[in-house]
């Protein structure tokens, strides 16, 4: 990257973070090609806080709008949220995570981070998961940060069609597609899912 003057690597800082809130100083630092207590004190400057900071203030506000979905029931921390559109979240995942003799991640991890997020993504009070069909595109080791995007292809009455993929290191490692049924409170096992 060329040398940029302190008020324009500022303002690309800034940029970069409301694109991509949970970037650290570190990956910061490499991208621009300074230093990371210079990615500090730019933060500093422009007021930006720390990841840490960060990342609870988005999940806090994202938490909030999902109607169908509690904070214990989400696997993973959502990002952003627009109700009946689209939605991203981000799972940290660590070693015990993963199969103890290769320390590749269980699958179940990625799927319930793409289901819980599907739901969320969902407008009702309960929502429940009728079908899916999931593609594992590529092994994830334990230890590495899985970020998911849904999307709301299709909605008609309570049924809602909604696409997750999921990328570490922006390489897609798992897809699903989600029929996903917005339930009226008390209808829950009474047939209301039946096709």
């Amino acid at each position: 990257m060329p040398h940029l003057t302190r008020m324009e690597r500022q303002r690309q800082l800034r940029e970069l973070v409301a694109h991509n809130p949970l970037q650290t100083d570190d990956e910061l630092a490499q991208h621009f090609g300074v230093s990371v207590p210079t990615i500090r004190l730019d933060r500093l400057h422009l007021g930006i806080p720390e990841l840490r900071l960060r990342s609870e203030g988005i999940a806090r506000r994202t938490v909030s709008q999902a109607s169908g979905l509690q904070r214990p029931d989400m696997v993973g921390e959502l990002l952003d949220l627009d109700v009946g559109k689209r939605g991203r979240s981000i799972l940290d995942t660590d070693p015990s995570m993963g199969l103890a003799r290769s320390g590749v991640l269980r699958g179940h991890y990625l799927f319930a981070q793409a289901d819980s997020l599907a739901m969320a993504v969902v407008d009702g009070d309960v929502v429940l998961t009728g079908l899916a069909n999931a593609k594992f595109k590529q092994p994830v080791m334990a230890g590495e940060q899985i970020m998911a995007h849904a999307e709301v292809l299709r909605s008609t009455g309570s049924r809602w069609v909604v696409l997750v993929v999921s990328h570490v290191r922006g390489e897609p490692v798992f897809r699903a597609k989600f029929v996903v049924f917005a339930m009226q409170p008390g209808s829950v096992g009474r047939g209301g899912m039946a096709e």
